[in-house]
């Protein structure tokens, strides 16, 4: 992943999640109104009855012109647009025409073998003679890659796919809520997806597929309300086991959640330190070397694609500020 790619792919951080029928997201936008906001998406799939579809599109025209008119650029997040097909992805992108101009690109709802191969196409025309890159997020999420007996295989055909547009394929996210819909499951406000063993065994399998190559988003948290209480400290115990999982940055589907998620993409002062001495390694015959406390290993050869992504972090995000008693 070049630099300049493996940093916007990490400034994603939280992404909020709004229907396009919300009409009232450029006031938002041009108020500053949402605290610690990064990118969001302007959904047409999953969020948009189908009898409501074409209304959306519209009001989704209307908002971006609103935004192109009245947002600041020191107040314009990443924008994303989440289309429902190859087709839809075309259509859309001939309806918005120079409003295009906004977007860092669209997600890709259920990309999976049967339509990965039509959506890596299009991605190549749309990036075709264009100065600034289209990027794009595809979801996993479909049940060709929850079934147990095929997964591994799917997940790899998959990587394939993106690997024949991979300078173009921004995050890989996850279908947290999908998945957990084909098995009838759904975790409680005072649990973690992990603690669902089919769907964790199924993230799981996806971080070890596509982690190497790509920052690989968190599944939603569905819980949220007013500052603190329980939805809070559940969605902090999900992105801790997000990191630990290889998941960076979480889908939002309320502002409350975004300052929870952006304050757990900081890094600590110790990881930062850390990083920043492997990543300027000074030794000429030893690649191994003490913390900057002094109370673990840091080794080159092991620790450099860790060191990279905790400095892109904390440049990004910040550094955690130690807890008072």
């Amino acid at each position: 992943m070049s630099s300049n790619l493996e940093t916007l792919a990490y400034k994603i951080g939280g992404l909020l999640y709004s229907p396009a029928i919300n009409t009232g997201v450029a006031d938002k936008l041009a108020e500053g109104a949402y605290p610690c906001l990064t990118s969001i998406a302007f959904c047409l799939e999953d969020s948009i009855l189908d009898c409501a579809l074409e209304q959306a599109e519209q009001d989704l025209l209307a908002t971006l012109t609103a935004i192109s008119e009245r947002v600041p650029q020191e107040r314009m997040p990443l924008v994303f647009v989440r289309v429902r097909t190859p087709s839809h992805l075309m259509h859309i992108s001939r309806m918005l025409g120079g409003l295009e101009q906004l977007l860092t690109g669209y997600i890709l709802p259920k990309f999976d073998s049967s339509n990965g191969g039509e959506y890596a196409e299009n991605i190549t025309l749309l990036n075709r003679d264009r100065e600034q890159p289209l990027y794009f997020m595809p979801i996993i999420e479909s049940r060709l890659a929850a079934s147990s007996l095929h997964r591994t295989e799917e997940l790899h055909r998959i990587r394939n796919l993106l690997s024949t547009v991979q300078p173009y394929i921004l995050n890989v996210r996850v279908g947290g809520n999908d998945f957990s819909n084909i098995f009838g499951v759904r975790r409680p406000i005072d649990r973690t997806i992990y603690d669902l063993g089919v769907i964790r065994d199924i993230l799981v399998d996806i971080s070890s597929v596509f982690s190497a190559d790509y920052v690989v988003s968190g599944p939603v948290w569905e819980y949220f309300g007013t500052e603190g209480g329980a939805w809070a400290e559940g969605l902090r115990n999900e992105l801790e086991l997000d990191r630990l999982n290889g998941f960076t940055g979480k889908t939002a589907i309320h502002p409350s959640q975004l300052p929870v998620i952006y304050d757990n993409l900081k890094v600590t002062e110790e990881d930062y330190r850390d990083a920043l001495s492997i990543l300027g390694w000074e030794s000429e015959l030893s690649g191994v070397a003490k913390s900057a406390d002094g109370g673990r290993m840091n080794e080159v050869k092991c620790h450099e694609r860790w060191a990279r992504k905790v400095k892109l972090l904390g440049d990004i995000y910040g550094i955690k500020e130690l807890a008072t008693v």
